[in-house]
């Protein structure tokens, strides 16, 4: 926050308008496979030139504006992974994030914000498309895969095992399902989404030996019957697409398709009640305003109300430590 006693400067304005090059430069980095060839040893310009057969010039350029931003450390005339970079952006790491870029700065997300003015005049996005027919499901799918691991292997650490049937409401890459699949040896799993994006959680369900115990149902989550006598039914990151209308709609279906003593878990990004923090949460209702026509990021006592209207006896806030979002547990009663 700026001081009292602090002239006005223009800094923050012209970082804030100049905030693209920083993200497309993170693209291109990850396009050419930058960190994982500085990780491999390639540590200047001339040498990073030769291992991905770029310009020395373009390799000095975009590595030196990286240390910058803070992406890289640069001592003398040789580059070095930070310890952030070396774990999330090596594709060497298990923890490789990279492809999240193919989806969070691909043509379909950059056509959106470059036409946020639209979405703040009309309150959400002005295209009338429904969530089911975003072209870019599939996509989300793989590219996001590798970033929501470590939030399914925490839910199921905190929610699991389950014993029953468990369904996975917008499974996308199915890991939300297969987490609790691995810790529960008898549980069968159901995965509700667009077909082509089913395809995406048969091959990780594949991949992970569970294939057996994992079911898919596709269709839309509006309109196709749920079921019944579920265990647990996960429900990630998905209400934030709709108004509270829509989601208390749902949610009564949700309650109905439970079995007796069953529970509901939620991931959402939830903002405090001044809606300014914490930024990542707060900041995520701007992603909604111009994906959706209705969506946000609700606080806790907006989802509480959800839940509580679609007859649900309990809601539970439970966050997930180093995890941007938030889990909710829900009861039916």
């Amino acid at each position: 926050m700026q001081s009292a006693t602090q002239p006005p400067s223009p800094a923050l304005i012209q970082q804030t308008l100049s905030g693209c090059q920083r993200a497309f430069a993170l693209k291109t980095a990850i396009e050419l496979d930058l960190f994982s060839a500085i990780g491999a040893g390639a540590a200047t310009a001339a040498e990073l030139a030769q291992k991905l057969a770029i310009a020395e010039r373009g390799a000095r350029i975009l590595c030196d504006f990286l240390a910058v931003a803070g992406l890289l450390t640069k001592s003398g005339n040789r580059y070095a992974q930070t310890p952030d970079t070396a774990m999330y952006l090596d594709r060497r790491s298990p923890a490789y994030l990279g492809s999240v870029a193919e989806f969070l700065l691909g043509p379909e997300q950059q056509r959106r914000i470059t036409n946020l003015t639209a979405a703040v005049r009309a309150g959400g996005n002005p295209e009338p498309q429904p969530i089911a027919d975003f072209p870019g499901w599939v996509t989300f799918a793989r590219a996001m895969a590798a970033y929501m691991a470590r939030p399914a292997e925490l839910l199921a650490e905190r929610f699991g095992p389950v014993q029953g049937r468990i369904l996975d409401i917008a499974a996308g890459h199915g890991l939300f399902g297969l987490a609790f699949a691995r810790r529960s040896r008898s549980a069968e799993v159901f995965a509700l989404d667009a077909a082509p994006v089913l395809e995406v959680a048969k091959e990780n369900a594949a991949r992970a030996g569970l294939a057996a115990r994992y079911h898919l149902m596709p269709g839309d989550a509006m309109q196709i019957a749920l079921g019944e006598n579920y265990e647990l039914i996960l429900l990630t990151n998905f209400l934030h697409h709709f108004d509270a209308a829509t989601n208390v709609a749902l949610l009564r279906r949700i309650r109905a398709a439970l079995a007796p003593g069953g529970r509901v878990v939620t991931l959402e990004f939830v903002p405090n009640p001044d809606r300014v923090s914490p930024p990542p949460a707060a900041a995520f209702s701007l992603t909604m305003l111009a994906n959706t026509p209705a969506g946000d990021a609700y606080t806790f006592a907006e989802l509480h109300a959800m839940f509580s209207s679609a007859g649900f006896a309990t809601i539970e806030e439970h966050p997930l430590g180093e995890n941007m979002e938030t889990a909710l547990l829900a009861h039916a009663g």
